[in-house]
């Protein structure tokens, strides 16, 4: 019998063990779980009210059960308590009130509870499993990591990690790459979810981070830090470009790239399924890592926006295809990496924008301030373009243009002055025709043509205004980069340009900070009639107390 026992206990540690070893978790954890199992099969042969514990010791494999009673005067309940006499039996000087141990012998599992403790233990040690999967993978975001093809499910690649399981969904793949079941992958982590069928670990090999992850491995100088990859943007499976820098002066960021006879490239590329890399030296100035990121193109001038967040490229007319790229990819690319909207026009065009624009200016300040050609043109050629320049510039600023004296100068300010009145009258006709409410004018940074504009969208009142995010408001338009032709073929009909709807004021150029003040002050007068909590009731005992005081005036 002893032999027997022996071997038992022998038996129940050498499982504990190789479960912890194959799933990879702390032999405790499957010890508590056979604990468990164990307490769960004596419920059901001693009864499930009693409070039943099991102990197995992990060094021994001794198993000891026992049954925890309350010593009470009158027993209530005969599964979890006893009298103060049948306590005397289980422990000497035992008194009310106290917990005691009462010793069980060992149970024999039969096939129903076996089974039961089965699965007690399997599903004890499977969430400890999740659980070690997930603490191993939740801080290894942004790591490239190698597994072996399981599955393909729907078009989304199932891999195994060795420890757990990531998928690479469809969006995330490199277009047309074969996923073979059985092969090796690299891939970069982009997320990791705890889930109750275990950890979510999301992969890419489409993102721009895996590309740089690449060549952080194929070039040392990435890896130490002396080479920095500050921009990427990747067409997957056909294109990308990265915008590199270097932080040692003797060292060419593009050529460590590269490598000996395009080595190093090479090397990513084949990774990227023969995906094309251009490497490009990163610039503080916007203007000069702008005509970098658009080669192989050669650009000519680059005019920037900076409120706008648009720059306009212009290039020679025979560079206008390689410019654009086939389907608009280099400049859509190049937009990517840059971070600014880009359109790209040739020497003629950007020509005939400027005098379109010089004679539009022109005849504004023409017919606005009953001035001559001669003098409009001047004022344009002068860098103005709107009368609010004209108004609010330094008297001594405009008065130095050549040509130009003070008395001049004062008279061009005064009709400006008086032609922004006039239209300020006319919008402010218009924005009552359409119902705007006055209230509406006395907000902050609010003009009578924003006024308008806010009346023709349908907001007419504070509360209309109050209901308004500030992004609904003040939001810019976000255009598509134009394409005006194929790399491949001959020149295309320029597309509609799609735009983000934007909000309402989005073309009046207010910062946040201004619509943020604008709402607020449209939402004020909710909070003004409304009564403190805590003030009602004083305020209807002070009202009380007066009329109480009149009364007892009136009757003396």
């Amino acid at each position: 019998m002893a032999s027997a026992i022996s071997a038992n206990k022998a038996e129940l540690l050498a499982i504990a063990t190789a479960v912890a070893t194959e799933k990879m978790i702390d032999k405790s954890i499957v010890i508590e779980a056979m604990e468990e199992a164990i307490q769960k099969s004596a419920r059901n042969r001693y009864g499930a009210e009693n409070d039943i514990r099991a102990k197995l010791d992990p060094v021994t494999g001794d198993l000891r059960l026992w049954r925890v009673v309350e010593v009470v005067e009158e027993v209530e309940d005969y599964f979890k308590q006893v009298d103060l006499k049948q306590a005397e039996k289980l422990e000497p000087g035992a008194a009310v009130g106290d917990f005691i141990v009462d010793p069980l012998p060992p149970v024999d599992l039969g096939r129903i509870d076996a089974q039961s403790a089965k699965q007690v233990i399997f599903q004890k040690v499977r969430d400890a499993e999740r659980e070690r999967q997930y603490e191993e993978f939740k801080d290894r975001a942004n790591e490239v990591i190698t597994g072996v093809i399981k599955s393909v499910e729907f078009g989304h690649v199932i891999v195994n990690l060795g420890r757990a399981e990531g998928v690479i969904r469809r969006d995330q793949q490199i277009p047309r790459e074969a996923a073979r079941v059985g092969e090796r992958v690299r891939a970069l982590i982009t997320k990791v979810e705890r889930n109750n069928r275990g950890p979510q670990i999301f992969l890419s090999r489409a993102h721009p981070d895996f590309m740089k992850k690449l060549f952080a491995q194929e070039v040392p100088e990435i890896y130490d830090g002396i080479i920095e990859i500050k921009a990427a943007a990747r067409d997957p499976g056909s294109r990308a470009k990265i915008g590199v820098i270097s932080h040692d002066s003797s060292i060419d960021p593009v050529g460590a790239c590269v490598g000996m006879k395009g080595s190093r490239v090479q090397a990513v590329v084949q990774e990227l399924q023969g995906e094309k890399i251009d490497i490009i030296p990163w610039s503080e100035d916007t203007a000069t890592f702008v005509v970098n990121g658009l080669q192989p193109a050669t650009v000519s001038r680059v005019v920037l926006d900076e409120e706008e967040g648009r720059i306009e490229v212009v290039v020679p007319d025979d560079q206008l295809s390689l410019a654009i790229g086939r389907r608009g990819q280099n400049v859509r690319l190049a937009s990517q990496l840059t971070g600014h909207q880009i359109d790209i026009m040739t020497e003629e065009e950007a020509s005939e924008k400027r005098q379109r624009e010089f004679s539009e200016r022109s005849k504004m300040f023409e017919e606005e301030l009953d001035v001559d050609e001669t003098l409009s043109q001047l004022l344009v050629a002068e860098g103005f373009a709107e009368l609010e320049e004209v108004a609010y510039v330094e008297l001594a600023e405009l008065a130095s243009i050549e040509g130009f004296d003070e008395e001049l100068a004062e008279e061009l300010q005064s009709r400006a002055t008086e032609a922004l009145e006039r239209h300020e009258d006319t919008a402010r006709a218009e924005r009552r025709e359409l119902g705007v409410e006055d209230d509406l004018a006395e907000m902050p940074h609010l003009t009578e043509q924003m006024l308008v504009v806010l009346g023709k969208a349908g907001i007419k009142t504070l509360d209309d205004l109050a209901d308004l995010a500030t992004d609904e408001l003040i939001a810019k338009k976000r255009e598509a980069p134009r394409r005006r032709a194929n790399a491949d073929g001959p020149p295309l009909k320029r597309p509609q340009r799609t735009e983000d709807k934007g909000g309402v004021l989005g073309v009046f150029g207010l910062t946040e900070e201004q619509g943020n003040e604008i709402i607020m002050a449209a939402r004020a007068h909710w909070f003004e009639d409304e009564t403190p909590a805590a003030e009602a009731p004083a305020a209807e005992a002070a009202a009380s107390d007066t009329q109480e005081a009149a009364d007892a005036d009136s009757t003396q």
